[in-house]
């Protein structure tokens, strides 16, 4: 009974205990866990702008046999659509600000157009009141809300990551252990990526 109260023994016991809060408290866990959630919440933010992407083709067909609108606004939409679907990001690459920056560019080149498109349409009233085109129009003033509240999240997650792999005593692990890397934010430039403003076009029209 004296050996298994002898110093040494304590002291094994000791570091048996705090092996694992030191572990801890250098990131070991927290730093690849906040790392995942940044790429979950970056999955959102794909799965967002899919939506959107998805919705063109109906919302472009539907205002093309609606109304003479110019065939070089339809276009514009069409083919900065299909630019975007060519700019891929996955998980991976969000260490890479430079295809970060090439995908937010796709994006709110889809943003402009789309924006081009609905102020076309306000000459249109006719195509305004059309059912299925307002249709249209409510599920992408949603989509729309659920880029501006997925990007946000993701931002949000991107920041408790890097904060996590700077600061001590979470660096240690970050560093030494997973190697790890600061992810890039999606940072909208002024007045780039705006979204179309759905909700005020049928807002005005009322």
């Amino acid at each position: 009974m004296a050996s298994l109260r002898s110093p040494a023994t304590l002291l094994r016991a000791f570091l048996a205990l705090l092996l694992p809060l030191a572990l801890a408290a250098c990131g070991i866990n927290s730093v690849p866990t906040a790392e995942e959630n940044a790429k979950a919440k970056w999955a959102d933010v794909q799965a967002a702008y899919q939506r959107r992407a998805d919705l063109i083709p109906n919302l472009v067909a539907t205002a093309s046999n609606a109304a003479k609108i110019e065939q070089s606004t339809l276009e514009g939409v069409i083919n900065a659509r299909a630019s975007a679907t060519q700019v891929k990001l996955s998980a991976d690459d969000l260490t890479d600000p430079a295809k970060v920056q090439a995908f937010q560019a796709a994006q709110a080149n889809v943003s402009s157009s789309l924006s081009r498109l609905l102020v076309t349409v306000e000459q249109y009233p006719d195509l305004k009141s059309q059912a299925r085109f307002a249709d249209l129009m409510t599920q992408l003033e949603g989509t729309e809300n659920r880029i501006t509240i997925a990007i946000r999240d993701y931002n949000a997650a991107v920041q408790d990551y890097n904060t996590r792999i700077r600061t001590f005593p979470e660096m240690i692990g970050a560093k030494l252990v997973h190697g790890a890397k600061p992810l890039t934010p999606f940072e909208a430039k002024a007045g780039a990526d705006t979204a179309p403003d759905v909700g005020a076009m049928f807002n005005g029209s009322k």
